[in-house]
């Protein structure tokens, strides 16, 4: 066999005939493997993946085999094409690692800003209830409740000023508190 031309030894191998097949594995598979190896970094498990490969395609292929050019530029052409595609599928795994390290970022982000947003609400409710008493009732009124200065004043039957004055005194402790909590948190 290993005096027979490359167009003999494809004949015999789409006849089935093993020794065919054996002699093509063993002429061309170093010189695939090193295509291989070097257009893949020198992945050499990878490399020999795809050599295998092709040489597995031809066996079952063999029946139906039509190879137009020699069987070396045919091998050539079928390594290119393993080469590019194992690079491709490199690519959409690492763009899926990469998306995947992303969300768990984002996750572990979200979680972090809930428990400061948390944190944060637990440390205005602690200054809010901190007021005096009449002061706390206009600031919850006109925060939380909704009310308008003009309302509050008269659900509270204050004049419009002492409520301003109430808003006014709350604000400053609240963003004065919060001011020192945010300074030592960061």
């Amino acid at each position: 066999m290993q005096k027979l031309d490359d167009d003999t030894l494809v004949k015999l191998l789409q006849r089935g005939n093993d020794a065919a097949f054996t002699e093509i594995y063993h002429r061309y598979w170093n010189r695939l493997f090193s295509v291989a190896a070097n257009k893949l970094n020198y992945d050499l498990k990878l490399a020999e993946e795809l050599v295998q490969d092709i040489f597995l395609d031809l066996w079952h292929r063999r029946e139906i085999l039509d190879i137009r050019v020699s069987l070396s530029l045919y091998l050539a052409a079928a390594m290119k094409y393993k080469v590019i595609d194992a690079r491709l599928k490199k690519k959409r795994i690492a763009a899926y690692t990469e998306n995947l390290a992303a969300q768990a970022t984002i996750g572990d982000t979200s979680t972090e800003k809930q428990i400061s947003f948390d944190e944060l609400q637990h440390e205005l409710s602690a200054l809010v209830s901190s007021l005096p008493e009449k002061c706390q009732l206009v600031y919850k009124l006109s925060r939380e409740a909704g009310y308008s200065q003009k309302e509050i004043a008269h659900h509270l039957s204050i004049s419009e000023k002492t409520v301003e004055s109430h808003l006014a005194r709350a604000v400053k402790t609240l963003r004065l508190g919060l001011k020192n909590f945010l300074t030592h948190i960061f």
